[in-house]
C-alpha cells in the first residue's frame, strides 16, 4: 500500500490543546548543547507551564517569522532565569538570528509527522522518495529527538534498497546550502577514514589550486578520531567561514580548506552523524548518502574517493571494498557526479603526526620539501592530486602525477597554501605541540609487523586531541622497521596532565604495535 507523508501538524491540530502563545524575552545562556537546538524555561514560566510538557519532548520557538523546534530544559534558578524569559544557548540564537532582549513565542511542538515513515521502516518496508524527503526535512529542522534519530538510523542500517539510498542522498543534498561555481570542472576528494594521520587533503588542495582547477574543500571536524581535516587546518588558519567568505577565498585562491558545518551543507547529515558515531553505526548505505550529499551540495562535479583497506581500517577486506565501491558508483552516476574510487593501503597510519598540530607539522614539511618529511604522506598526496589533475581537459592524458610532483617540488603548492591561509585569516588560538612527552618503548627486539590504527587513534584522543590541538602521537616507527628493546615506538604529547597520564597508562597497557621476530 502506498503511503503518503502527512502534512506537518499545526499548533492547534491533532486534538492537542496547546498553550496560548505568549511573549518571552530572549536571554543568552552559556551552555554547550553540542549543536542541538535546546531552550531553557523557568520552572514558573508564564508562557508555558512545565506540567503542560508531560509526554512531549520539544517546543516550537518563533521570532519575527523565523522558527525552530527545540528540546526544552526546565531550570530551577539557573542564572536567575525569570518567568518571562526564555534561555537560548548559542546554536538556537544563531539559527533564529536573534539578539538578547528580542521577544519570542513558545508553544508545544507536536511530534514530527514523518515519524510514520520511520515506523514503517522499522517494520521493514521500503520508503518512497516523498517519505524520505519528509524525514530529511524534519532531520534538518531538528524536529527529531536523539531517540527518534537513533530509531531511523537503526531501521535503515537493517535494510535499504539502492533506490532508497539514491533518494536519501538526493534529498539530503537539497536540504541545506547548495553552492554553485559556474565552472565545468570543480574537483574534490574524500577519504573513507579509519587511518590516523593521512592528512593528504591539505597537500592535495594546494597542488590542485596551484594548477588552476577549482577545489572548494569543505571538511569535517573530528568526532571519534584524533583530528579532522578542519581541525588540522585550524592550526594554520581560520576554518569557520561564512558562505560569502568561502566563495571569496575560492575566487581568490582557486580553493579553500574550511569546516563544512559552518556553511550548512547537507544539515540532515550532521544530525545523523551526531547520533550514529556514538552508536558506532556506519553502514555502507549511510556512508554513501553522507559523503555524496555533502559533495553535491558543495557544487562538486568530479570526486575522487580514497578508500583505505586494512585489518584495522574502516574497510577491512577487498570484498567489502568492492561492494562499497559499486554502491558509490551507482548513486553518484545517477546524480551526475563523476566519481572515481581508488583503493589504497590501510595497513597503518600515514605520516608521523596524529593530532592537529603534529599533522600540520607533517603537512608543512611535505610542502616545504623538507628531506625529513614523511615519504608515505608525500607520495600518497602526489598520487591523489595527480588523479584529480587528470580531470583537466587541457592537461595531456597521463601527466597528472608528473604535474602534481612539479607543483609540489617547485614550491607552487606551498605558495598556494599560503594564499589560502592569508585569505581565510589567522587561526583562533595558538597550537604549540604539547610539552608533556612520553616515549612508548618497544617490548623486545624485532620488526614492526602491524600497527592497530584504532588503538593508536584512541590513545591520541585520550592524550587530548583534538580538543587540545597540540596533543597526540608522533610515530617513530612504521611497519617493516627494525626495533630494539626499549627503543621508542612513538612519543605521546600532551598539555593536560590528567589526559596525558591516562594516555601513557593506555600505551603501557597496549601500545597498538605488533613486534615480530627479525627472521619473519
Amino acid at each position: 500500500m502506498t503511503r503518503h507523508p502527512k502534512p506537518r501538524t499545526s499548533d492547534t491540530s491533532s486534538g492537542i490543546q496547546h498553550e496560548r502563545r505568549s511573549q518571552l524575552t530572549i536571554r543568552p545562556i552559556g551552555l554547550d548543547t553540542m549543536g542541538e537546538n535546546v531552550v531553557i524555561l523557568s520552572r514558573d514560566c508564564n508562557a508555558l507551564r512545565p506540567e503542560r510538557l508531560a509526554g512531549f519532548r520539544k517546543v516550537a520557538v518563533s521570532v519575527n517569522g523565523a522558527s525552530i523546534v527545540a528540546n526544552v530544559l526546565i531550570a530551577d534558578g539557573l542564572e536567575s532565569l525569570g518567568a518571562g524569559e526564555i534561555g537560548l544557548p548559542q546554536p538556537a540564537l544563531q539559527r533564529l538570528g536573534v539578539k538578547p532582549g528580542d521577544s519570542a513565542h513558545v508553544s508545544i511542538a507536536p511530534p514530527a509527522a514523518s515519524l510514520d515513515a520511520v515506523r514503517a521502516k522499522i517494520r521493514g518496508e521500503e520508503l518512497t522518495k516523498a517519505e524520505i524527503q519528509a524525514v530529511v526535512e524534519d532531520l534538518a529542522g531538528h524536529r527529531y529527538t536523539d531517540i527518534e534519530v537513533a530509531a531511523f538510523l537503526i531501521a535503515t542500517s537493517s535494510f535499504m534498497t539502492t533506490g532508497e539510498v539514491l533518494a536519501l542522498t538526493s534529498c539530503m543534498a537539497a536540504a541545506g546550502t547548495q553552492l554553485k561555481w559556474n565552472r565545468p570542472v570543480v574537483v574534490d576528494k574524500h577519504c573513507i577514514g579509519g587511518i590516523p594521520g593521512n592528512r593528504t587533503t591539505m597537500i592535495v588542495t594546494p597542488i590542485v589550486a596551484a594548477h588552476g582547477l577549482i577545489m572548494p574543500k569543505t571538511s569535517s571536524r573530528a568526532i571519534t578520531s584524533p583530528s579532522g581535516t578542519a581541525d588540522t587546518m585550524e592550526v594554520l588558519a581560520r576554518v569557520e567561514l561564512t558562505e560569502d567568505e568561502l566563495r571569496d577565498v575560492v575566487d581568490r585562491c582557486n580553493g579553500c580548506i574550511a569546516w563544512g558545518g559552518h556553511v550548512n551543507l547537507s544539515p540532515a547529515d550532521d544530525v545523523l552523524i551526531s547520533v550514529e558515531r556514538p552508536l558506532s553505526i556506519d553502514t555502507p548505505e549511510q556512508m554513501v548518502a553522507s559523503i555524496l550529499s555533502k559533495k553535491i551540495a558543495a557544487g562538486s562535479t568530479h570526486l575522487l574517493i580514497d578508500m583505505p583497506v586494512g585489518p584495522t581500517a574502516k574497510i577491512r577486506s577487498n570484498i567489502h571494498a568492492q561492494s562499497v565501491r559499486k554502491l558509490f558508483e551507482f548513486v553518484a552516476s545517477r546524480l551526475g557526479l563523476v566519481t572515481e574510487i581508488i583503493i589504497t593501503d590501510g595497513t597503518g597510519p600515514i605520516g608521523r603526526g596524529i593530532g592537529p598540530a603534529l599533522e600540520a607539522r607533517d603537512v608543512l614539511e611535505v610542502l616545504d620539501g623538507n628531506p625529513h618529511a614523511p615519504a608515505d604522506l608525500r607520495e600518497k598526496s602526489i598520487r591523489l592530486a595527480g588523479r584529480l589533475l587528470e580531470y583537466d581537459p587541457k592537461l595531456a592524458g597521463g601527466r597528472g602525477e608528473e604535474r602534481a610532483r612539479e607543483l609540489l617540488e617547485g614550491g607552487d603548492a606551498r605558495e598556494a597554501l599560503e594564499r589560502m591561509i592569508e585569505a581565510q585569516g589567522p587561526p583562533p588560538r595558538p597550537a604549540p605541540i604539547g610539552s608533556l612527552v612520553f616515549e612508548a618503548p618497544a617490548p623486545r627486539d624485532g620488526v614492526v609487523t602491524q600497527i592497530d590504527c584504532f588503538r593508536i587513534a584512541r590513545i591520541a584522543r585520550t592524550a587530548g586531541a583534538p580538543n587540545d590541538p597540540g596533543a597526540g602521537i608522533d610515530l617513530r616507527k612504521k611497519p617493516g622497521d627494525v626495533v630494539r628493546k626499549g627503543e621508542p615506538l612513538y612519543r605521546i604529547h600532551g598539555l593536560d596532565q590528567s589526559d596525558f597520564s591516562a594516555a601513557c597508562e593506555a600505551a603501557d597497557e597496549d601500545s597498538g604495535f605488533e613486534i615480530g621476530s627479525a627472521g619473519r
